[in-house]
């Protein structure tokens, strides 16, 4: 089963990542993300750092998401390991289609088709939800701050992951990134073990 968290910058995806490590730990589950889980990862985080033009950025993202199935989300699936994942293809759809806005038609579906066909859709994605607001707040002295963390781009950003959560229910499950952390990690992992155990089931012949 394959799990992804989701969100702007800010939402607490990698603090949550850290507690399910511990809440999940009977699972045995496979902990990844994207970019960084591949050496494709290193070049993503480059042509960031060095604000390349936004289709360079883009196809990188693109890259790096085929490596990381590859080698990390496929062969743990085939062995029927859980599978969570710090960011996914929804981020490159919520991110990236704001970023290449006025340089590509339609954008979003750009990049949606260029993941047909060969990419794996999330039986479940956790979107940690935030006031803009309050996003900025907690990114507020970060050091070697991104491009994409712009009160203008996450505003566009999460908007478009909203819109992805109503046009798919069944699969997004929206967390509200204000409740205290402990909570939201309990919630997550009780809801991860709910689905695991429903996907098993119906499995069963």
């Amino acid at each position: 089963m394959l799990v992804t968290l989701e969100g702007i910058d800010g939402t607490g995806k990698s603090t949550l990542l850290d507690a399910l490590r511990e809440k999940l730990a009977d699972l045995d589950p496979v902990f990844t993300r994207e970019p960084g889980a591949t050496w494709v990862g290193e070049a993503v985080r480059r042509a960031v750092a060095e604000q390349l033009d936004p289709v360079t950025e883009a196809t990188l993202f693109v890259a790096d998401h085929a490596a990381h199935l590859a080698t990390v989300v496929r062969p743990a699936l085939t062995n029927k390991k859980l599978v969570i994942s710090d960011r996914y293809s929804d981020s490159r759809f919520a991110y990236q289609s704001v970023t290449l806005e006025g340089t590509i038609p339609d954008p979003e579906g750009w990049l949606r088709a260029m993941h047909n066909g060969w990419s794996i859709v999330p039986d479940k994605t956790f979107l940690l939800a935030i006031p803009v607001d309050d996003s900025l707040a907690r990114l507020e002295g970060k050091t070697g701050r991104e491009h994409f963390e712009r009160r203008e781009i996450l505003e566009k950003v999460q908007d478009r992951y909203l819109a992805f959560a109503r046009a798919e229910p069944g699969r997004f499950v929206v967390v509200d990134a204000l409740l205290e952390k402990e909570e939201i990690a309990g919630f997550v992992a009780d809801a991860i073990r709910l689905t695991l155990r429903s996907s098993r089931s119906r499995r069963r012949p």
